[in-house]
């Protein structure tokens, strides 16, 4: 149990679906109302954690905990949770127990970083594998060596590439539906949230502090909806719209892609153009080229590029062909943190000189290339985190719908919008559709204490800030905290972000309405 007294108050892939000729409808729709009371963990037992030092992690302790796969059944089929734990350093002065989430969906979050040394001193960070991903009972849909999705990262730009994408996709989720078995069903959010309360109880705590960036955040805002008398310090970092995550806020919107209506085309946009400012007023930008439009010298980079490749060679020694798609991704990659500017400056000049008509001729020249955004391209599954997103959304039926929303969302954010849209292509047709036991809402419940909202205001490249905004209003009891940088999540890049957070988990204690942070160090600033 916590001793402090609590104050009461958003590498991806890019995946494809099963061609479903001439289908209009949405594969999840809303349905009808979400009950008064919704389901909860419906008297299922807490697990018992028997903690012992992880092998591969010194310093954490490990866990198995045992949840049912369906809350339904409370006493049916289980499932595996890997657990990690990072002790408070301070363990006579413990103060209680925070749990983590990294995002994705997919994301490993077993083995927590310790968020800040404040709070790592006086904290137990409990971080777990959500069910179906990483080294939990595992979602796993391809038994032979070439089988799964699409290339990830390499969105279409072509009808002939498209067809590819969505053939190949097809094969993959089919595959889904033969060989994933009744977890493919129950990988939803929701899921999550009830296994994450009976984690809250087994490590002997009344109300749940939490934090969350990205996907993680959608976690721990369908937490306090769900539980909302449970409620301690949960910090949401890089916010998702939960509407927009699930189902959309008018009828009509069930049938859009879920990944277009996060709009996090227009959150990379902002991004880029930050960048862009500063690299103009900074002469350690290596892109900097005085009385130059710079969105327009990068918008002509990316056209020279979808006609004509360029081949580099990585500091390994590896050739590398940089098409329109890998220089979009890498350069949403460098966008994660302004800290990576310097990098993406000297990247985008590299591609600008050798993509230029008549450059020299010669062996490829090394260039370190900025790594895609974090997640499935890093090594995940990618049908563990394309699961959690059909589960928990409503989505078009028909994949060949995806093309005409990325163009849409193309001309707000040249690339990314091809990039984020068709991330949710494999939703068109997922086996099943959504997890019966999916949660829509309402999310506006009265929380037993105040959530904190965080969010960088000068764009986030997958979560744009004005979902931080409007999550803080939708929320019934909230406080947003505002970095006045760009980057996807705020924690590590601000004494004063940190600081709020400090204060918000030991004391209880909000930031000051309005707050905005800045950022410890400017865009091409180097690291101490």
């Amino acid at each position: 149990m916590s001793s402090r007294t609590a104050v009461l108050g958003r590498g991806t892939a890019v995946l494809a679906a099963v061609l479903v000729a001439g289908s209009l409808a949405p594969t999840a729709l809303a349905g009808p109302e979400p009950p008064a009371q919704p389901l909860r963990t419906n008297g299922a037992a807490a697990p018992v954690l028997d903690w012992t030092p992880c092998a591969d992690a010194p310093g954490y302790e490990c866990a198995t905990a045992e949840v049912p796969l369906s809350y339904r059944d409370p006493a049916g089929q289980r499932i595996r949770l890997a657990v990690g734990k990072l002790p408070a350093v301070d363990q006579e002065h413990k103060l209680g127990t925070i749990f983590y989430n990294p995002g994705g969906p997919g994301g490993s979050g077993r083995f927590a970083p310790e968020l800040t040394p404040e709070l790592h001193q006086r904290f137990d960070i409990v971080g777990f594998d959500p069910r179906g991903i990483g080294d939990s009972t595992g979602l796993s849909c391809f038994t032979e060596p070439g089988d799964g999705f699409h290339e990830v990262g390499s969105f279409p730009v072509t009808p002939e590439q498209e067809r590819v994408t969505v053939e190949d996709t097809m094969r993959g989720v089919e595959q889904c539906a033969r060989n994933a078995g009744p977890l493919l069903r129950h990988t939803s959010t929701a899921n999550v949230a009830r296994d994450l309360d009976l984690l809250r109880e087994a490590v002997g705590e009344d109300r749940l502090d939490y934090y969350g960036i990205s996907y993680g955040s959608h976690l721990g805002t369908a937490y306090a909806n769900l539980f909302p008398e449970r409620v301690g310090s949960v910090a949401i970092d890089a916010v998702l719209d939960p509407i927009e995550w699930t189902t959309g806020y008018r009828p009509d919107e069930a049938f859009d892609p879920f990944s277009f209506r996060l709009g996090s085309y227009g959150g990379a946009q902002q991004a880029l153009r930050t960048f862009l400012d500063a690299c103009a007023a900074d002469e350690r930008c290596a892109f900097r080229e005085p009385g130059t439009d710079l969105l327009g010298k990068y918008d002509a980079l990316l056209d020279r590029l979808l006609t004509q490749p360029v081949t580099v060679t990585r500091p390994d020694g590896t050739p590398l062909e940089i098409t329109y798609q890998a220089a979009t991704t890498s350069t949403l990659g460098a966008l994660y943190g302004a800290s990576a500017s310097t990098q993406l400056g000297e990247f985008l000049q590299q591609l600008h000189e050798l993509s230029l008509p008549g450059a020299a001729a010669g062996p490829p020249p090394v260039v370190s290339v900025p790594p895609a955004p974090p997640g499935w391209a890093g090594g995940l599954r990618a049908e563990q985190g394309i699961s959690v997103m059909c589960n928990d959304s409503s989505n078009p039926g028909n994949p060949w719908a995806w093309s005409d929303y990325a163009r849409r969302a193309d001309e707000v954010g040249r690339g990314f919008g091809s990039y984020w849209t068709y991330l949710s292509l494999g939703c068109a047709d997922w086996p099943g559709g959504s997890d019966p036991d999916r949660y829509t809402g309402p999310w506006d419940r009265e929380t037993s204490a105040p959530v904190l909202v965080i969010g960088n205001r000068q764009g986030d490249p997958a979560t744009p800030y004005d979902d931080a905004r409007k999550v803080s209003e939708l929320l019934a009891d909230a406080r947003l905290l505002t970095l006045d940088s760009f980057g996807h999540g705020a924690r590590g890049a601000s004494a004063c972000i940190d600081g709020a957070l400090n204060a918000y988990f030991t004391d209880g204690a909000l930031p000051a309405e309005g707050t905005v942070c800045q950022p410890d160090r400017g865009p091409f600033d180097p690291a101490p």
